[in-house]
């Protein structure tokens, strides 16, 4: 099965293709993990009504990190 990859670029040699696509799996799974951090911690959270208040200051950082700089 042929592999595909976005960026391919003939002139690398194997060692230095094996190390890019390492470090973009590698990325993948840290981003993985993350989601499934903030996923489990959402639960544990919201588990606790009166914890209302730091859900509410969190989904204002994550809508402020989802807006574009001005």
């Amino acid at each position: 099965m042929p592999r595909h990859s976005a960026v391919t670029t003939p002139h690398l040699d194997a060692k230095t293709r094996r190390k890019l696509e390492d470090q973009r799996r590698m990325a993948f799974r840290r981003a993985i993990e993350h989601y499934n951090d903030e996923r489990q911690l959402n639960q544990a959270i919201d588990d606790y009504p009166d914890l209302i208040a730091i859900n509410y200051v969190r989904s204002l950082r994550r809508e402020a990190r989802r807006q574009p700089a001005a």
